[in-house]
């Protein structure tokens, strides 16, 4: 079967291409998609030089949703809506598939969602209850990556769960603070960040403090960082003079370069530091589960979308591109018309 691929070329260039698709396994034609920062860092050429001219030309997009239009197996019926998993096993490992460097991830090594159809193996997908937002489940993806880290973190916490402290006011850590809320309701849930605007969303936590305008004496027993680039020093300095001893330092922010980290406050406190990235089937399964249980928590991820971008051509995908990188916070969903 013909199958058009949308890929930038170049930053701030997409081109088309004809590729064939194999009808076997599950074969998805996109419906809704949604930009990540990562997406951006491709698309504006911020990448360095050396990874954009190993890994372009590509299809960006690592969050979407799509309809099924066939399935070799069976186990899905055509018009099923159906959450997309960009990871991609290519071997067994000791470790989890999205830390394996045996899997392969879309939009980062090999083309991502932005095409006419996707075919996937079967596990690579998860069916979405009918009454599921579109526009929210875009982003599943991103979800998953805050609920995988919250259950790693929930394994190796030895100390109370009484304050949970999450730095970083943008998506992530909106994502975050809702979950951590829903799946500790006994536990207070504190957040810290830079913008006022942003935190006057996080009308769920329980306390909201800008990071310049901390309380003396405040402590908080594990924490999770969701800044990212250069600005996670200051969180991680600030997260590591609050956090309680024994506590869990739970990282999730990207940074293109080396952030320095207090080791020997660290060592006095005793404190486990833990890295996330990226997740796995079980935690796509975990989020629409959570998402099915607690239906009130589309209302406040629908705070999240400022833009809704459809897309009928590759100009409408570059003015989509061009929109969210002003956008200060939140998600710039395409409705995906091609």
């Amino acid at each position: 079967m013909i199958n058009i691929v949308y890929r930038l070329k170049s930053p701030k260039f997409f081109e088309e291409s004809i590729d064939e698709i194999e009808l076997d396994g599950v074969v998805v034609r996109p419906t809704y998609l949604s930009i990540c920062q990562a997406d951006q860092r491709y698309y504006q050429g911020s990448r360095p030089a050396e990874i954009l001219d190993k890994k372009l030309p590509m299809a960006l997009i690592h969050e979407a949703i799509g309809d099924v239009v066939f399935d070799s197996e069976g186990n899905f019926k055509s018009g099923d809506t159906v959450v997309m998993i960009p990871n991609t096993p290519c071997g067994e490992d000791v470790c989890r598939a999205n830390y394996s460097y045996k899997s392969k991830f879309r939009g980062s090594g090999f083309d991502g969602f932005t095409s006419d159809l996707i075919k996937l193996e079967s596990d690579r997908v998860v069916k979405l209850p009918d009454d599921f937002n579109n526009y929210v489940s875009s982003f599943i993806e991103l979800m998953s990556v805050a609920y995988q880290g919250i259950t790693k973190f929930d394994s190796i916490a030895i100390t109370p769960k009484s304050r949970l402290g999450v730095w970083g006011d943008g998506n992530l850590g909106f994502i975050t603070a809702l979950f951590l809320k829903e799946m500790y309701p006994q536990s207070k849930v504190v957040v810290f960040g830079k913008h006022q605007d942003n935190l006057n969303l996080f009308s769920f936590a329980d306390e909201i403090y800008r990071i310049h305008d901390v309380p003396d004496g405040l402590a908080i027993d594990h924490c999770f960082e969701c800044v990212g680039s250069s600005a996670s020093q200051t969180a991680i300095e600030q997260i590591i003079d609050l956090v309680n001893p024994q506590g869990t330092v739970n990282l999730f922010g990207v940074s293109e370069y080396p952030v320095p980290i207090n080791t020997r406050m660290i060592l006095e406190k005793g404190l486990t530091v833990q890295g996330n990235s990226r997740s796995e089937r079980e935690d796509f399964i975990g989020v629409v589960a959570l998402l099915s249980d607690n239906p009130r928590l589309f209302d406040y991820l629908e705070k999240l979308i400022t833009n809704v971008c459809e897309i009928n051509s590759l100009n409408d995908l570059k003015e989509a591109f061009d929109k969210d990188s002003i956008s200060k916070f939140g998600k710039t969903i395409l409705k995906w018309n091609k």
